[in-house]
């Protein structure tokens, strides 16, 4: 699973349509929700870190459910955007996650589970538990 890493503003005229999950690394206005959702007809999520969350206004979280976009809270840890513009997640931790629903277990236990093995969010564990 990739996860297109967008670090400025100026950088969402530049995105492909064909962008499922995007990480905004800086703090998007409402305008910029917008103008990436209109660059991003496919989109299913946008993962923010958890003090731009914060600020993301009540119209455009509105928008974001109407739309069916998850609005995802954590961070891309020690991704280089000079080297890849995307952040991806391994296939192993995918696997993993397919193997314990196999299994049986609740979406709790994984969670847990999945939180302890991996340092991605627990929103975007949920997401791709979900997905």
């Amino acid at each position: 699973m990739k996860i297109r890493v967008v670090s400025s503003k100026d950088e969402i005229d530049s995105l492909g349509s064909d962008e499922e999950i995007i990480h905004l690394a800086f703090r998007p206005s409402n305008k910029d929700i917008f103008s990436l959702v209109k660059a991003c007809p496919g989109v299913r999520a946008i993962h923010i870190p958890n003090s731009y969350k914060k600020t993301v206004s009540k119209s455009i979280r509105m928008f974001l459910e109407m739309q069916n976009i998850k609005l995802l809270e954590g961070d891309v840890w020690g991704h280089r955007k000079d080297i890849n513009e995307y952040y991806e997640i391994k296939k192993s931790v995918i696997d993993r996650i397919n193997e314990l629903k196999s299994g049986g277990g609740s979406e709790k236990d994984i969670l847990k589970k999945m939180m302890k093995e991996t340092r991605l969010s627990p929103d975007l564990l949920e997401f791709m538990l979900k997905a």
